[in-house]
């Protein structure tokens, strides 16, 4: 099985919003329950996840859409991405740097 217990379950409770069952704010409440944790990273990691992509701090910083400065605070552990520049290096350490071209 590929799926979660909670995909299996997300998936339900969509069927049951398609056919009128389950209304729309509680189904907008189920998919917010069900988002994927966001991973923290330390500086170590973002270096890492880097040089495993095989880029430059600078290339790094414009795929994620910040500063090579940024880059280079958070490989120091001088700041910690959040938010959005979070996010995206979840993605890139789930599916790789691709899927931000």
């Amino acid at each position: 099985m590929d799926k979660s217990i909670l995909e299996v379950v997300h998936d339900g409770a969509k069927d049951l919003h398609k056919v009128g069952l389950v209304d729309a704010v509680t189904m907008r409440e189920f998919d917010s329950l069900c988002l994927p944790p966001i991973k923290q990273f330390t500086a170590a990691q973002i270096k890492g996840l880097r040089l495993k992509t095989k880029t430059s701090q600078g290339v790094f910083a414009a795929y994620l859409n910040t500063s090579k400065t940024t880059i280079q605070k958070w490989e120091q552990g001088a700041k910690r991405p959040s938010g959005a520049s979070l996010k995206l290096i979840n993605l890139v350490e789930k599916k790789g740097l691709e899927v931000l071209a």
